[in-house]
């Protein structure tokens, strides 16, 4: 026993060599820390173009809770799946800067609260090939409306911060919407 507690100690000692800056917390599980050595703050503007009408909609129902969301108000238990363009500027003619892929339901029963997992990927500029990823409630009744920025990729590897949701036109007897994106990323 005696043996195995030299041979244990060695390979600690070993591990903590080679590991250099790493530390051991008192379990003795590697305990690490990355620090940034610059960190970017990018804000960017553009508009997110949802359409649930006509022949090529860019967001479309793929569950709903059974006989409780067309009775909700708030549509709750409703969940849609998107892939949405993002322009530069409200018309849908504008130029195409990039993606809104992923999904929203509804999750609330008191107001049009919409859950929003999405992946806003960037087809154009000194952006393109990178995304962000959104994530969070989006009370869309509110005039603004703030959800967080849970990571990206390319230049927007390790992202946070947030988005500023603003409904520039809804339309509400085909459910279609322009909405303003402002988004503050911190990577």
């Amino acid at each position: 026993m005696e043996e195995f507690s030299k041979v244990m100690f060695l390979i600690m000692i070993s591990l903590a060599a080679i590991l250099g800056a790493q530390s051991f917390n008192v379990d003795g599980w590697a305990n690490t820390r990355l620090v940034a050595e610059k960190q970017t703050v990018t804000n960017l503007q553009f508009y997110f173009h949802d359409k649930l009408s006509g022949k090529n909609p860019s967001a479309v129902r793929v569950a709903q809770a059974a006989e409780t969301t067309d009775k909700s108000p708030t549509l709750f238990g409703m969940v849609m799946m998107a892939d949405d363009p993002l322009t530069e500027t409200p018309d849908p003619k504008s130029k195409l800067v990039g993606r809104a892929q992923g999904l929203y339901g509804s999750a609330s029963q008191a107001e049009l609260g919409l859950i929003m997992v999405f992946n806003f990927g960037f087809t154009d500029g000194m952006y393109k090939g990178s995304s962000i990823s959104i994530l969070g409630l989006n009370s869309a009744m509110n005039v603004v409306r703030e959800m967080s920025i849970v990571g990206g990729t390319g230049i927007f590897r390790l992202a946070r911060g947030y988005a500023i949701a603003h409904t520039h036109w809804f339309d509400p007897a085909s459910g279609d919407a322009i909405v303003g994106y402002n988004v503050t990323i911190a990577h």
